[in-house]
């Protein structure tokens, strides 16, 4: 390729704009299922620079914006896939969330992390391309979806819709120095218990479902999933009960605690390796459940898969494990395209622990038959606490310039 060209491309990228667009989204809350404002902000964007602008409604209301890039239909298609959803706040913030700030070599605000750093970073790439005034052989697709962190809600559905490419990069925050190209799958599920309620004063004509509940939690302690292990995934599969509910009615009652609980409800969690199925694993976990029915017939459980829908943002979707192959075109051309920009090669290309052991959107496009590699911008995703919430400029920057470049390298330039 022409190297003037790239220079052009690179040229336009400026750090200042992308850390600007960063904090733009970080303003912007967008939890699991409310994620409409900023896809609404991001079609503005798209549409004011020339961009063929989609706002996919994923379910009623409910929208996440798709622009796309025309090349001339003679080159190979490419997708920059980035979700608008963020991850919950914890506890013991001392920062505004929803107020970006620069320290240092780092943009703080929540969201940042996961994952709007890395998509300012493939916007600013996209625009780099089209500022330049260069003419793509192929489509480049910006894929700004809702929903991930519930199971790949937003990229399930412009699959269904028949959205396809040839290759596609999600600038997950794994850090620039590696491709990953593996990742477990999750399913999550709810366990209910029932009881039956009645006031304290009459407890002994009571069943309590919270009760039941406790040995409930210290039974899934004790599973053994059967699987074929995966030695790039030493620790999976895994287990994790992650909220427990339980009150009166299908409602769960709270404010009421002279009366037992009738309703109990834990959603539970479970990565798991290749092999694996959701029928494989409810046989699991019921073979360390049955026996405490057995045991005591006035405990009563259900499964539910998938959560009900009382659960605002509850994961429907079953994300399935991802493996793909390290030789596809897309993973060489950012792999190539990361050397010239950082000047060494990747450290890394297929399973990263311990972040392959859980899963993102290239579930569904490997499924699809396109070939996909995370590839983004190291954050503080990993760390525990406040300050966790921000992204390395840095590499956002790298990123960005990374990507840019892989679009003219897979998409093709038009001479």
């Amino acid at each position: 390729m022409d190297t003037s060209i790239e220079q052009r491309v690179l040229a336009q990228l400026n750090e200042r704009e992308i850390i600007e667009l960063a904090g733009d989204l970080v303003r912007i809350p967008s939890f699991c299922p409310d994620e409409t404002p900023v896809a609404r902000f991001l079609a503005g964007y798209f549409e004011t620079r020339g961009y063929d602008v989609e706002l996919q409604e994923v379910e009623p209301g409910r929208f996440q914006t798709i622009a796309t890039l025309r090349g001339t239909g003679s080159g190979q298609s490419l997708m920059f896939n980035g979700h608008l959803d963020i991850n919950s706040l914890m506890l013991g913030g001392t920062r505004d969330p929803w107020t970006p700030i620069v320290e240092g070599r780092r943009l703080y605000g929540h969201g940042v992390q996961n994952m709007k750093g890395g998509v300012a970073a493939m916007i600013a790439a996209a625009e780099a391309v089209r500022r330049a005034g260069v003419t793509l052989r192929g489509d480049l697709v910006v894929a700004c979806v809702a929903g991930e962190t519930q199971g790949g809600e937003g990229t399930h559905h412009l699959i269904q819709l028949g959205v396809r490419v040839d290759g596609a990069v999600l600038p997950e925050p794994y850090g620039i120095d590696h491709l990953v190209t593996v990742h477990g799958g999750i399913v999550h599920f709810a366990i209910h218990t029932y009881g039956v309620t009645g006031h304290i004063s009459q407890v002994e004509k009571t069943v309590h479902a919270i009760h039941h509940m406790t040995r409930v939690i210290d039974a899934l302690k004790n599973v053994r999933f059967t699987y074929k292990p995966r030695p790039d995934l030493p620790a999976l599969p895994r287990l994790n009960v992650g909220s427990v509910i339980g009150g009166r009615g299908s409602t769960y009652v709270l404010t009421e605690p002279p009366y037992v609980p009738d309703l109990c409800t834990a959603i539970v969690d479970v990565h798991f390796v290749p092999g694996q199925t959701v029928d494989s694993i409810l046989a699991d976990i019921r073979r360390v459940l049955e026996p405490l029915r057995e045991a005591d017939p006035q405990l009563q459980y259900e499964i539910e898969v998938p959560p009900p829908a009382f659960f605002k943002g509850r994961r429907r979707l079953v994300m399935e494990p991802v493996d793909v192959p390290t030789d596809a075109a897309v993973v060489h051309s950012v792999a190539r395209n990361h050397e010239r920009v950082t000047g060494r090669a990747p450290k890394s290309v297929g399973t990263l622990l311990p972040l392959s052991y859980s899963a993102g959107d290239a579930c569904w496009l490997w499924r699809a038959g396109v070939p996909c590699v995370y590839y983004g911008p190291a954050t503080g995703f990993q760390e525990r606490g406040p300050d966790g919430s921000y992204i390395l400029i840095d590499e956002m920057v790298s990123a960005a310039r990374v990507l840019a470049l892989t679009a003219l390298d897979f998409c093709g330039v038009r001479g």
